[in-house]
């Protein structure tokens, strides 16, 4: 087990850029126009390198390949 995260020893976690959006509302657009509401969306990406055999990698995309086109036929 990795120490870090509880992943596999063969995986790392890489973390990318995150990014965050404010905005701001008007409450009332009359008499309390300093009366704001403030929203913030906040969007938070990681990336996971997984080390692995050619062969292996091979047999699992051809797994999810084929559990793919199982689930489009039905």
């Amino acid at each position: 087990e990795n120490p870090f995260g509880g992943l596999p020893r063969y995986t790392r976690n890489i973390g990318l850029p995150e990014s965050r959006v404010k905005y701001i509302v008007l409450r009332s657009p009359h008499i309390d126009k300093k009366s704001r509401e403030q929203f913030e969306m906040e969007r938070k990406k990681q990336l996971l390198v997984i080390k692995t055999e050619t062969h292996e990698l091979r047999k699992k995309f051809f797994q999810l390949k084929r559990r793919a086109t199982r689930r489009t036929s039905d």
